[in-house]
């Protein structure tokens, strides 16, 4: 896979990258990230890529013409399965979107930042829109990390177990369930016995039953879908 990131400010996302699972995967090769300054695509030698919104609204919008340079750059250079907008005002990023991205083979994904977009480009460029919640951040960039770690694990061969991903919260559609390791007593409070029986029969069905019970209690609204 490649993901190519285009921000404004394309040094405060790398660092995500450059540790721990991300970073492993970067380098077994299982991904390629790329990351683009739109500054590099300014319209003048000031390196001006934003302007104020006609209407007379306050702040800065990112213009359209720098952002069309690089995505058309990109897209000359290869196929792209999705181009998204990382923007609080869009569908929530969830586990299924993340698995249907992590198939991908290339995708862009665009930063927003001060005031958000020329909404032409939402219409003419983005295939895909999404959020990380209903709040917004100074820019894109910390969201962008968050979805690309969201897909980056889910690619065969980026974490150590390869069935790890499927017992994640959300895959399917309830909360995990609790989890335990050593000591199996630690100041009067003990493991639940079921774990430590090997009766892994009775073990996934502890496993479901409690998945069940901290989806009711935590988040009854994943059970509409159900």
């Amino acid at each position: 896979m490649r993901i190519d990131i285009i921000s404004v400010l394309p040094d405060l996302i790398k660092s995500p990258f450059q540790h721990s699972i991300i970073k492993r995967a970067i380098d077994k090769k299982l991904v390629e990230v790329h990351f683009h300054n739109l500054r590099d695509y300014a319209i003048n030698d000031y390196g001006k890529i934003d302007d104020a919104p006609y209407g007379g609204e306050s702040g800065m919008v990112m213009m359209i013409e720098p952002i069309d340079k690089c995505i058309s750059k990109l897209q000359s250079e290869r196929n792209y399965d999705e181009i998204i907008y990382m923007t609080p005002d869009a569908e929530t990023l969830n586990q299924q979107t993340a698995n249907t991205l992590s198939l991908k083979e290339n995708i862009i994904i665009l930063c927003g930042h001060y005031k958000g977009i020329d909404h032409r480009v939402r219409d003419l460029l983005i295939t895909k829109e999404i959020s990380i919640g209903d709040y917004v951040l100074s820019g894109g960039e910390l969201a962008a990390a968050v979805l690309c770690d969201s897909i980056i694990r889910l690619i065969p061969g980026v974490l150590g177990n390869e069935t790890s991903a499927l017992s994640d919260s959300f895959q399917d559609g309830l909360l995990a369930p609790p989890v335990y390791t050593r000591p199996a007593e630690y100041k009067n409070i003990k493991v639940p016995e079921i774990l430590l029986s090997g009766n892994f029969p009775k073990i996934d069905n502890w496993k479901s039953e409690k998945a069940l019970e901290r989806t009711k209690r935590i988040r009854p609204d994943l059970l509409k879908n159900q």
